[in-house]
């Protein structure tokens, strides 16, 4: 029983309260900020007008409005309202609020909602023993934290609660607090005679960086420390403000997400190469207390990982700048801090080093390769099992090198290091690929003067020569991710985007659409069975609701496959490879597409065209005879006519004609661009026989069409194949957007 003592001690309480706790605003309409998540019309408004709340985690830095969120829906709902501070409380106090949610809600059928602010430092356990009661709907629950709660909070927990996340509030909200507080008579100082100078509300306001609550206890000091002139006003000047707040709140946490993700800008920064940034973040990390030795750790792991070959000296600069910092100390040791960070901003790049994971990677899924007998050791057993026999003494041999089998005979043509084509790498990189392909020609000639009969009789000898042929100097990869990136950043996703991919057998876009729309989802249209069985296998560590919903088909069947799922499905993006370029009907296609996507949805596809495709005939040999000119002339004026040919579908068009489809398929703010990808590569002869095979459709058909023999085209093919110079190969790609109204 609440007596006239206990509520005039609470009066007292609230009146001797820190202004930002007697100021926390108590409605919606006192709320100021976040507009993001709570302006008119946004879900969580919603939810808290008509009280219809589920589990809610807000994340975000101090001083931004969680808390007082939560007051504001204590102050709103029909629920009881149950607070719980995590550093304070335990299973015991979960234990006593459940027991009593549980009561209430089946005698009397009253929900209760559990606000535990500071969820993030409860421990697994109990976290866990909260989980049953959210399950269930006994409580439902309201957490804030500071750190991220993906990587804080019980994974059940996160997927059983929307995530809103609050953002610093900018100067304007902040200033708009600060006068709240001045003029409020019943909870600030409205009662009491008080003026702020401009440039003292705007120093207030920048200084707190975004927390209300840095703000208020500054306006608090200010006022509560600053006596009256002899006309009782309270005059808050700029010098004022400036003791109040004399330092920046800098949000970092050496434990928590921004310690991980100022680091991160860090490295980053460095990484491409800008000294700027670098000495931004880096000057943010000392100036919020940061360890250098922490520090200079990831700058020695930096230096490595992405200055590498391209500047050997980079490694052992930043040991020798941590050693004189370890010998200065603070503060003269920021100089030699400074240095290292300027050094490795500058330096050239080479994430070359990475080829070791690579191997090691493959050590661990492979089965375990053979030592090659001729590297074997010779000094116990040569006699008895011949080991080191036929190894070759690099250097009794000029330049000490000789081409010779180093990999186990079951790798070879296997890669793993890359030599980049700046700084000391540069260098490099000519003299490792000329040895390579000698050591290919050991392989492909089969001569024993290079390599020994072993590397000669492995199985799959064939296989490695190709890949040795293809090399890891094809760019291919590289060419994919710049088309995923280019088409990905067509538009701005939201957690709870449904995707299609819509040309998913490759997998080159699934993957990135899961990460972006982890809350959504992603449909992959394959087109046949075994496609959507290697998605699969590769989605199997995913959780199973993470996991892409796989279509097996053609997009002509898309309606009817989705239809399995349920018919109403519209996607927020459609993204594809080659859909149009292959299509023997784009309209159609076009107004299908069109008819999936859900309004304001958006199209992103790359469309090699065709027309603008690199010509074989300009890897041919130049012949020195007549006849042989002729030949290649006739080959050459054939394939142009393959190209150029007007009444072909698959080459009769560019990307001026997509855009006019795309516009006729009812979609809208349709834009192209053109990029012309170039890799280096050999060809090799399994390309050949693709190329030249004998089948309806076909290259060598069409060759044949078009006034080439036979035997022209086998003379082109001979002449292709006998050829072991490296090619550029150029091939033109055209990226469409579009978006639905």
């Amino acid at each position: 029983m609440t007596t006239l003592f206990d509520h005039a001690r609470e009066k007292k309480m609230r009146h001797e309260q820190p202004l930002a706790a007697r100021m926390r605003p108590r409605t919606l309409e006192e709320y100021i900020g976040q507009e993001h998540i709570l302006a008119p019309g946004r879900l969580l408004r919603r939810a808290i007008q008509a009280d219809q709340m589920s589990s809610l985690i807000f994340y975000g830095p101090p001083g931004t409005g969680k808390t007082t969120l939560a007051a504001v829906i204590a102050n709103t709902t029909k629920s009881t309202f149950v607070t719980l501070n995590a550093v304070m409380t335990g299973i015991a106090d979960l234990r006593e609020i459940t027991t009593a949610a549980q009561r209430r809600l089946g005698e009397y059928g009253q929900r209760t909602i559990l606000f535990i602010d500071e969820v993030h430092r409860w421990n697994k356990a109990q976290q866990d023993a909260l989980l049953p009661w959210v399950e269930n709907g006994t409580v439902i629950l309201i957490g804030a934290t500071t750190e991220n709660p993906y990587f804080t909070v019980n994974r059940a927990l996160v997927s059983r609660s929307r995530i809103f996340q609050l953002k610093p509030l900018d100067n304007n909200n902040i200033r708009d607090i600060i006068r709240s507080a001045m003029l409020d008579p019943e909870r600030g100082y409205g009662q009491r005679r008080l003026t702020i100078d401009d440039d003292a509300l705007e120093h207030l306001a920048d200084i707190a960086n975004g927390d209300a609550r840095a703000a208020l206890n500054a306006l608090e000091l200010a006022v509560e420390t600053t006596p009256p002139d002899q006309d009782g006003v309270i005059h808050i000047t700029i010098a004022v403000a400036e003791e109040s707040i004399q330092r920046r709140a800098v949000l970092y946490d050496k434990e928590g997400d921004c310690h991980f993700d100022t680091i991160s800008a860090f490295i980053k920064s460095m990484r491409g190469s800008d000294p700027d940034a670098a000495f931004y973040w880096l000057a943010k990390m000392v100036y919020a207390g940061e360890d250098p030795r922490f520090i200079f750790r990831r700058m020695t792991i930096f230096a490595s990982e992405d200055i590498g070959m391209a500047d050997p000296h980079a490694l052992p600069f930043v040991i020798a700048a941590a050693e004189a910092f370890d010998r200065v100390g603070l503060p003269e040791g920021h100089y030699p801090l400074a240095h290292a960070a300027l050094y490795c901003a500058t330096a050239p790049k080479s994430n070359s080093v990475m080829g070791f994971f690579d191997a090691l990677k493959l050590v661990g899924d492979e089965r375990e390769a053979e030592v090659p007998n001729h590297l074997k050791d010779a000094s116990r057993d040569q006699e008895g099992f011949g080991h080191g026999v036929g190894y070759r003494y690099p250097h009794a041999y000029r330049d000490h090198w000789v081409a010779q089998q180093y990999l186990p005979s079951t790798l070879q043509g296997k890669i793993f290091y890359e030599p980049g084509h700046i700084g000391y790498e540069q260098t490099l990189a000519e003299t490792v690929r000329q040895r390579r392909e000698l050591q290919l020609a050991a392989v492909r000639e089969q001569d024993q003067s290079l390599a020994p009969p072993e590397i000669l009789t492995f199985s799959p000898a064939d296989k490695a020569a190709e890949k040795w042929l293809a090399r890891a100097a094809d760019t291919l990869s590289a060419d994919l991710a710049a088309i995923r990136e280019t088409l990905f950043a067509s538009r701005p996703f939201q957690r709870h985007d449904l995707i299609l991919d819509i040309t998913a057998d490759a997998g080159v876009f699934t993957w990135a659409a899961l990460r972006r729309v982890p809350e959504g989802g992603v449909f992959a249209l394959v087109a046949s069975e075994a496609a959507g069985q290697q998605l699969l296998d590769q989605a199997e560590s995913l959780p199973l609701l993470r996991r892409p919903t796989i279509l097996v088909g053609t997009p002509q069947q898309l309606p009817e496959l989705l239809a399995e799922h349920d018919a109403d499905i519209r996607f927020d993006f459609i993204v594809g490879r080659n859909l149009l370029s292959r299509a023997a009907d784009r309209s159609a296609i076009l107004k299908l597409v069109a008819g999936l996507l859900r309004p304001g949805g958006g199209l992103a596809v790359a469309e090699n065209i065709p027309r603008f495709s690199q010509r074989l005939g300009a890897f041919l040999p130049h012949p020195q005879d007549a006849a042989g000119q002729a030949r290649h002339e006739r080959f050459l004026a054939a394939e142009e006519a393959i190209y150029t040919n007007a009444a072909d579908p698959i080459v009769n068009w560019d990307d001026n004609d997509l855009v006019r489809e795309v516009t006729d398929a009812g979609l809208n703010e349709c834009k192209s661009s053109r990029t012309v990808f170039r890799r280096d590569q050999t060809i090799a002869p399994a390309q050949l026989e693709r190329w030249f095979a004998d089948y309806p459709g076909s290259f060598a058909q069409r060759l044949h069409l078009h006034g080439l023999t036979p035997e022209d085209i086998q003379a082109a093919k001979a002449a292709l194949a006998s050829t072991a110079r490296q090619v550029t190969w150029h091939s033109t790609v055209a990226f469409l957007t579009a978006a639905h109204d």
